[in-house]
């Protein structure tokens, strides 16, 4: 589908067709929003009373397992219309614990920068499993929201990542063909769901994905840096 070119990152080369790409997509958990980690030490600290020495890969591990049941789950929620209330639950049984203030999100180092000079090149939009109120409130504290012409978020469709459903509707409201787009993620699930669409693959691994399964996913250029995108297409 696409023709190929060599990027050399440091030590890693990696063949894509990153010569063709009109518009670059944006996964945030662990891709633009350092918060994986946030997810993991939270976790492995209501774990400590195992005390194990693998407590935190345990932690990562358990969250990772996580994400593609959770957004199969909420495909269903949503496709019986119950998505809507069960999250107004869980904000006001957030609220009662006394966590109803605004959270306060983590920017992966150079992110900013990186989006500017993409921006001047590509139409940018944000394509993510978190809802719409947490996504403007991340993208408004860090004074992102100008720079991405869409944020497709789990209120836009009815099938989440790893489905293409997301990535399509992106590439459809860009006015962008598919193939000419790139799905930037941080796990399989990122991958998946750009190769099932038809879109570039490019995944990072400063989130919670290794190489050795981003390999297999089949990304189609794996950097360590979700900074360094900038320099390679």
């Amino acid at each position: 589908m696409y023709s190929l070119k060599h990027v050399m990152i440091g030590k890693q080369e990696a063949t894509t067709g990153l010569e063709a790409i009109d518009a670059v997509l944006f996964d945030l958990d662990g891709t633009l929003m350092d918060t994986d980690d946030q997810m993991v030490e939270n976790l492995a600290l209501r774990l400590q009373r195992l005390e194990s020495p693998r407590l935190y890969r345990c932690a990562r591990r358990l969250v990772m397992m996580a994400e593609t049941p959770a957004n199969a789950l909420m495909t269903m929620l949503d496709m019986v219309g119950l998505d809507a209330p069960l999250l107004g639950m869980w904000k006001w049984l957030r609220s009662l614990r006394g966590a109803a203030e605004e959270p306060d999100y983590r920017l992966m180092t150079g992110a900013d920068a990186m989006l500017t000079v993409l921006s001047e090149r590509y139409r940018l939009a944000v394509v993510t499993t978190r809802g719409r109120e947490d996504a403007e409130v991340f993208l408004t504290q860090h004074d992102l929201r100008d720079v991405f012409q869409l944020v497709v978020t789990r209120e836009e469709t009815w099938r989440l990542k790893p489905h293409p459903a997301p990535i399509l509707f992106a590439a459809e409201e860009l006015g962008v063909a598919v193939h000419r787009c790139a799905m930037v993620g941080d796990t399989v699930v990122d991958v998946k769901s750009a190769r099932r669409a038809g879109a570039v693959a490019i995944a990072v691994t400063c989130g919670f994905g290794q190489r050795p399964e981003l390999e297999r996913a089949g990304a189609d250029l794996i950097l360590d840096r979700v900074s360094d995108l900038s320099s390679v297409i």
